[in-house]
């Protein structure tokens, strides 16, 4: 499957490297094609290859209600061909000339990309520009390739509990929001997709003044201006509809989803609650809770790993996560897998207790101060990756944030206080905006052993 990666809690990590004062993180180079493209190259001379990456501002989010699975659809359907590329041979290309490539879709985005030699650029640029404006699409095609999309549904998350389980869990925490259904679709839906809506959905997202083009590796602006004028300058604009994500009611219960299956052989706990992301909601405090879920969750001397594996013994593995990147709100969570013997009520009771503490604002300035250090360890190496890059200044620009908003958050990682941490944890750590999870064996059935504990995504995106 051509699929997604929107490693939106990798752009959190990524994105806090401590840097001096107004220092750049990827120094990239920005400029904008007269149709209205946004171009980004971010020269990284370390190797001859470049990755060349053309980001949509469109997801399952922006899908028309009971049309759902069709962003992921049109991804797959992106490959099936041209006047000038035959149906699948646009990999075939790429993979001739030394290549790969691979394309994504998330809530809120979808990706193409292609890694190549840096004397490949314009060969991929020429085709990527091609089918931005004139892919071609058979019913033969299209139905083979729903039927794909069927299958790969039934494949990652029918037969995969942990799946179900994270789907389950996202349509119970946004009542309202697109978010709450999945990037891949309902079953039922995709299979009542049609030719005609994939082309719909195409003609009116698929335009250049609707894209970001990304240029990473042994280039520079120079070379990419007249490229990206000559193969994606010349592509018309098109009206594009401006982007909704319907307001979430003021939360007033927490929720509870369970999913059994036999071959479940180890039990899960996780929980999900709604928070503010960069853009929407009390965005003031997105950074404050990047530092929250590495305090909380971060790593063998995070709070819930102390407490919960080193010193009670009652789980065998504990972690947050928070993805600040999102065009509306997004989620903080929290997963626990317990040691054999521990029952769900006894590490959900050990869990809250913690919870509730760091709730209440019981965390010191040093380990803030921990949490901002170990952060800013993580990403020492962020600038020596082709792919790093391009990946987190596609995803800050694919949801409405700018360049500036990338390069500044070291700074502002850096300038995250106890207080704001407190407040953090206090505004969003609340039991009525959540949804807790289990992951149980079938009662009297035999577990089976190739089925792992179930940790959720730390993202809305698929591979």
């Amino acid at each position: 499957m051509k699929a997604v990666a929107r490693s939106a809690l990798l752009l959190a990590a990524l994105l806090v490297v401590s840097r001096p004062a107004e220092a750049r993180l990827f120094d990239p180079q920005t400029f904008t094609l007269s149709n209205g493209m946004i171009v980004v190259v971010v020269p990284n001379h370390r190797v001859p290859i470049v990755s060349h990456m053309v980001w949509y501002k469109v997801g399952a989010a922006d899908e028309v209600a009971g049309k759902s699975g069709l962003a992921h659809m049109l991804e797959h359907l992106m490959f099936k061909g041209t006047k000038s590329v035959p149906p699948g041979d646009f990999s075939k290309i790429v993979s001739r000339n030394g290549g790969r490539d691979n394309a994504f879709t998330s809530s809120d985005y979808t990706g193409y990309f292609q890694n190549v030699a840096a004397d490949r650029l314009e060969l991929v640029m020429r085709m990527e520009a091609d089918r931005m404006a004139n892919l071609t699409l058979d019913e033969d095609n299209f139905r083979t390739e729903r039927a794909v999309v069927l299958e790969e549904r039934r494949s990652r998350v029918g037969n995969n509990p942990a799946a179900r389980l994270a789907e389950q869990m996202e349509a119970a925490l946004f009542l309202n929001s697109p978010y709450h259904r999945p990037v891949i679709g309902w079953q039922s839906e995709i299979a009542g997709l049609t030719r005609d809506d994939a082309l719909a959905f195409y003609r009116r997202w698929y335009a250049p003044n609707n894209a970001i083009l990304i240029v990473a590796g042994d280039v520079d602006a120079e070379r990419v201006r007249p490229l990206a004028e000559k193969y994606y300058g010349t592509l018309p604009r098109a009206d594009i509809p401006p982007r909704t994500r319907t307001e979430e009611p003021a939360p007033e219960a927490a929720r509870r989803v369970t999913v059994t299956d036999p071959r479940v052989s180890q039990p899960s706990w996780s929980r999900l609650y709604l928070a503010p992301s960069q853009r929407a909601g009390e965005s003031r405090l997105a950074q404050p809770l990047e530092v929250l879920a590495e305090i909380i969750g971060g790593g063998a001397t995070s709070i819930l790993y102390r407490s919960l594996v080193v010193e009670q013994g009652l789980a065998a593995h504990a972690d947050a996560a928070y993805d600040p990147v999102a065009v509306g709100l997004t989620s903080f969570r929290i997963g626990v897998v317990p040691r054999p013997g521990i029952s769900p009520e006894r590490l959900e009771a050990a869990v809250d207790a913690q919870i509730a503490r760091i709730a209440k604002g019981e965390i010191s300035a040093e380990e803030v101060e921990r949490a901002k250090t170990r952060l800013r360890a993580s990403v020492v190496y962020a600038r020596d990756s082709l792919h790093t890059g391009a990946q987190v200044l596609g995803e800050a620009l694919a949801v409405g944030l700018s360049v500036e908003d990338v390069e500044s958050w070291p700074d502002r990682i850096a300038a995250v206080t106890p207080a704001q941490v407190a407040e953090a944890a206090a505004t969003v750590l609340d039991a009525r905006a959540s949804v807790t999870g289990l992951l149980l064996p079938e009662p009297g059935a035999q577990p089976r052993p190739d089925v792992a504990p179930a940790t959720l995504p730390a993202d809305r995106g698929i591979r």
